[in-house]
């Protein structure tokens, strides 16, 4: 574990600390612990959405702290893992923090190898021996950091989650999350404890944005979380789940797209963005 990966650092000292701690409205002790690892997380992700809003418009998705800072935090919009990553790993930098960054495969029950390209970081604190998974761009939570550990759940205001360690090749465990949803339990992703660094965020930000097979060049696509929902606005079907596994959806017509990605997800885009966006809901 270190705070810094090998020379290509994750430039806590560019951080605009106040800046950002005043988007996520966190006001907390700033400090290595586990109790401020747990606000800031919980912070975070009730308060930055993740999007996928650039890659539609054809923006370049640049993972330099400031051009991350600049979107996420001084424009008020969201992004995906990598943007939400690199920005919390300098957080977690500046406070003192130890951690690595880690690459994980989204399954979500998917019987076929998919690539790794979901960013997620292990972080200790000061005090607390233990390792915790903080995943803070998957767009559903978790709230909180969840224990690496074989077996450990975590229930957290009703969203539950349970860590599996399972044997891989060449001795490398496997951890997998599962989340518990309407269906029973489903595994979310899985991850090994190999070192990834900021270049290996961008090799993988490159695909997610440009490939044709990601998902995320096909249609416009947001999330948000909190507490007490899930909402998901999948080209025009908007859904909200519920800690309960309940849910609700319904479709939107694309002139309502700029309203609901504002009071539905916190985000604002310009009347000449907006109209592109619409435009490729038509083609979705």
């Amino acid at each position: 574990m270190t705070k810094t990966d090998a020379g290509n650092g994750w430039h806590g000292d560019e951080l605009d600390l106040d800046a950002y701690l005043a988007r996520i409205g966190y006001e907390g002790e700033r400090a290595p612990t586990l109790e401020v690892l747990r606000g800031v997380q919980r912070a975070h992700v009730t308060s930055i959405p993740f999007e996928n809003l650039d890659v539609m418009l054809g923006v370049p998705i640049l993972l330099d702290l400031e051009s991350v800072q600049e979107k996420l935090v001084r424009g008020r919009r969201g992004g995906y893992c990598f943007e939400h990553v690199v920005l919390f790993a300098a957080v977690l930098e500046r406070l003192g923090f130890e951690f690595t960054g880690l690459m994980g495969r989204v399954t979500l029950g998917a019987e076929k190898v998919l690539p790794a390209t979901h960013a997620l970081l292990a972080v200790t604190a000061v005090d607390d021996e233990r390792l915790w998974l903080c995943d803070v761009g998957f767009g559903k939570g978790p709230l909180e950091p969840i224990e690496i550990a074989d077996g450990a759940e975590a229930d957290l205001d009703g969203w539950r989650f349970r860590m599996e360690r399972r044997d891989g090749v060449f001795g490398i465990d496997h951890w997998w999350l599962h989340q518990y949803g309407e269906d029973g339990w489903l595994d979310r992703h899985t991850f090994t404890l190999t070192p990834q660094y900021t270049i290996d965020y961008v090799v993988g930000s490159h695909y997610v944005a440009t490939h044709a097979r990601s998902p995320f060049v096909k249609r416009p696509f947001a999330q948000g979380f909190s507490a007490t929902r899930h909402d998901r606005l999948d080209a025009t079907t908007w859904t909200t789940f519920r800690p309960d596994g309940s849910s609700t959806e319904r479709k939107i017509d694309p002139d309502e797209l700029g309203r609901v990605l504002e009071e539905g997800f916190g985000i604002v885009v310009g009347a000449e963005e907006l109209a592109r966006l619409r435009d490729g809901l038509d083609s979705a």
